[in-house]
């Protein structure tokens, strides 16, 4: 049985060590700022305060909190990490790495996956903000049925020659590598004929172009190869055994966006709804948001949030000692998306017109951002596998139904 945090004498050692090092290393001038989906889209490096936080987070592993201490993460174990990022949202202090592929995605498929030589050339850089990576899995005739994927890897004697499309390759345009899925086998069944590469960016045989959406930000793109070059130690992962590697970056993918990544799951909670709803509604002669109707559906939203926080930790208690993810990211996918959809479909209708704006005077910055993050957040529903997709995984994989696509 796991012993309880209050009477862990070790962990309430760590929490104070960790209060002490955020007390004299966050800068005060952040507090209860964190990065946002739109400085996401900039590409740009951090200066200033900003650059100091990311560099002493780096020294200090805790960017990756429970990745090996070897290759530049924190060491820490869960319960530790949890208490880190308990310590965080206290401090109003955020991971600096918190939209980064290479921390929520590729970084622990290398781990899982990668040759010691691997491990030791990718990591740290990732823990250390210094690289930035994508992934190249979409193709424009490969989306939801990605096995389907016609980018082709051939073998070119000293390196791994690359000709082929991506699409939807979130900040392509910024990244210095792409762990990409490509075909190597195409004589192979669909699903056994796909390697899993590292492929450099920043050469002559890459070209990115972004893709402007509705919410005003171009985190997507077109990647088209060309000739480009892999060397071959890049290659994750046994030849035409990429599918298994890929289906475990879907997985940490999932993970990430559940709300329960540790290294998104840290920093500045945002204003709850609630609060919103008495400065913009107003309230009832007893304190209450005046609005009955609107009263109830946010009841209905908070149970439902509720809901996903207690089975987030239940699977997290569950999978102690897992080697990684398992389907039941699925689950927890389906869940964040409909709680984060809901949430800011209640914040523009709790704005009012207010909600229809897009900077200028008229409208403030938390409006704004309100209606960018509702028209960017319908993504959810389709990036990191569709909500169709989870819905069969979870009727296949845990459920156990029949596959009724199949012909009787």
């Amino acid at each position: 049985m796991a012993k309880d945090s209050a009477a862990d004498p070790d962990l309430d050692a760590f929490r104070a060590e960790a209060r002490r090092w955020l007390e004299a290393n966050f800068p005060p001038a952040l507090r209860g700022r964190g990065p946002t989906l739109a400085d996401s889209d900039t590409g740009a490096a951090p200066s200033g305060d900003a650059a100091l936080w990311r560099s002493r987070m780096a020294d200090k592993g805790w960017a990756a909190p429970t990745w090996p201490a070897q290759y530049g993460g924190g060491g820490l174990g869960p319960a530790q990490a949890r208490a880190l990022q308990q310590e965080m949202a206290r401090a109003g202090a955020y991971n600096p790495m918190v939209f980064g592929m290479g921390i929520t995605m590729i970084g622990p498929t290398i781990l899982d996956y990668g040759t010691e030589a691997q491990k030791a050339r990718h990591i740290p850089p990732i823990v250390r903000g210094e690289v930035r990576w994508c992934v190249g899995y979409s193709e424009p005739n490969a989306g939801s049925d990605l096995a389907s994927l016609q980018t082709r890897c051939e073998d070119a004697g000293d390196h791994w020659r690359i000709n082929g499309q991506k699409v939807w390759t979130s900040g392509a345009q910024w990244s210095d590598w792409c762990g990409a899925l490509v075909r190597t086998d195409p004589a192979a069944k669909k699903h056994e004929g796909i390697s899993f590469m590292l492929v450099p960016m920043r050469q002559e045989g890459v070209e990115t172009r972004p893709i402007k959406l509705i919410s005003g930000a171009s985190p997507f793109c077109e990647t088209f190869l060309t000739d480009a070059r892999a060397a071959k130690d890049d290659m994750l992962g046994p030849i035409n055994e990429g599918w298994t590697v890929g289906k475990r970056l879907l997985q940490h993918e999932r993970a990430s966006q559940t709300g329960g990544s540790p290294a998104r799951d840290s920093g500045p909670r945002p204003a709850s709804l609630a609060d919103v709803a008495r400065r913009y509604v107003g309230v009832d002669e007893a304190g209450r948001i005046a609005d009955l109707d609107l009263r109830a559906r946010l009841t209905d939203h908070m149970m439902q949030a509720k809901a996903h926080g207690l089975t987030l930790a239940r699977v997290a208690a569950e999978s102690k000692g897992a080697a990684g993810p398992s389907n039941a990211a699925s689950v927890l996918k389906s869940s964040a998306t409909c709680v984060a959809q809901t949430r800011s479909e209640l914040m523009l209708e709790i704005m009012g017109v207010q909600g229809l704006g897009w900077g200028g005077e008229d409208f403030t910055a938390e409006e704004t951002e309100a209606v960018q993050a509702w028209l960017f957040g319908r993504a959810m529903s389709i990036y990191g596998g569709s909500s169709e997709v989870q819905n069969n995984i979870i009727s296949k994989r845990i459920l156990g139904l029949p596959d009724t696509t199949q012909s009787t």
